[in-house]
């Protein structure tokens, strides 16, 4: 079990070097400079002091003394003089002992222009996923190991290869819908071991995931969706590796991976649900197991619609909230490219996630009285 354990460790810590490790390589290069992206620790601050104001903005100003905490100039002392914009968003005031993301200009003749670009958040971050992970790994046992090793895989799967196929110009549905495929055999295998069970639960989410994305695909070419209703998708147009994106693949991709967490989570309560009603009553007819699969299904179906269509609400209230106060219409609303987007995105997910269930009864309810059948 030990073993297991640091096993689960290791591989959680090797999918997370990129996202957690000190951001040595966050160089840019430019033709007369080089941007570094470190981060450091505020040593002194000095009092917040206004420099200028000019129709209705302020700007404002701290001088700040700060140590380099990683990098090529990891240990260095610099003294700052930090500009504080008159915009929320942007209006960091840092103070003695924070921690802090700063960027370092290196220019050809040996300049250093330092600024410090936002508060540093990472270690927090991964404190909090370790105690996710502890929690799962105690409350979970031996499947909570399982799931800590399916969810290290998973991660790995999309930082390691989707993430870099997409970025090399490789069309994004196929490779989505190959990895999605990937993960769930992965997952179901190892926390539900080699059993029809498995094999129906990985059969039931694969064809609820390419479900979903046919649809996705089908009406979002039919409304003439852009796949650019979001600022990071326009970003992608500017990026260094100069690749010609098709931006409504990347969204019918975001649609499948989306939807796969929800629909692989009934395929696999459906039919271990089913396997435990078949042990438990080995007498019941095909139509009997099905019948008690898909009153599972309906169960469940309730809740797991509301959580795709309560996730990608909750991620728009602030626009949502931007409608409401101007009272906007709903026709124009619903004729909105980032609202199609987030509507279609959710009952496409949840569509795939209703036909999960007799899909995966059906085929469930096939494999385990075969099985019965041959012993």
């Amino acid at each position: 079990m030990k073993k297991i354990i640091w096993m689960s460790m290791l591989l959680i810590l090797l999918c997370s070097l990129n996202v957690y490790g000190e951001p040595e390589d966050a160089l840019n290069t430019y033709e007369d400079f080089e941007s570094y992206t470190e981060t450091g620790e505020i040593l002194e601050a000095s009092e917040v002091k206004v420099i200028q104001e000019y129709e209705g903005f302020t700007e404002k100003n701290q001088a700040v003394k700060l140590k380099v905490t990683s990098g090529k100039y990891k240990g260095k002392v610099f003294e700052i003089n930090h500009n504080i914009p008159d915009n929320y968003v942007y209006a960091i005031e840092v103070k003695k002992g924070d921690q802090v993301v700063i960027n370092i200009d290196e220019y050809i003749d040996g300049k250093l222009d330092v600024a410090v670009t936002d508060y540093k958040r990472q270690h927090y971050v991964l404190y909090l996923y370790i105690v996710f992970i502890i929690l799962i790994m105690i409350i979970g046992k031996t499947k909570g190991v399982k799931a800590v090793i399916t969810l290290s895989l998973t991660m790995f799967a999309i930082l390691k290869i989707l993430l870099p196929a997409m970025l090399n110009g490789m069309n994004p549905i196929p490779i989505t819908i190959a990895i999605s495929i990937a993960i769930t055999i992965i997952t179901m295998f190892v926390i539900g071991g080699f059993n029809y069970k498995s094999i129906a639960g990985i059969i039931g989410t694969s064809g609820g995931v390419v479900i979903a994305g046919l649809i996705a695909y089908f009406i979002g070419s039919k409304v003439k969706l852009t796949g650019l209703s979001s600022e990071e998708a326009v970003m992608l147009m500017n990026i260094p590796q100069k690749v010609n994106f098709d931006f409504k693949s990347l969204l019918f991709s975001g649609i499948i991976m989306g939807a796969l967490g929800a629909v692989m989570d009934i395929g696999m309560s459906i039919s271990s649900a089913m396997e435990e009603i078949h042990n438990a009553n080995p007498a019941l007819t095909k139509k009997e197991l099905f019948s008690a699969g898909m009153n599972v299904g309906k169960d469940v179906m309730g809740t797991m619609t509301n959580t795709l269509i309560l996730a990608y609400t909750g991620s728009s209230i602030p626009l949502l909230l931007l409608f409401m106060a101007h009272e906007t219409s709903i026709i124009k609303i619903l004729n909105l490219d980032i609202i199609a987007t987030e509507v279609i995105r959710s009952l496409a997910g949840s569509i795939g996630l209703v036909l999960t269930i007799p899909l995966t009864a059906f085929v469930a309810s096939i494999m385990m009285k075969k099985n019965k059948d041959a012993a």
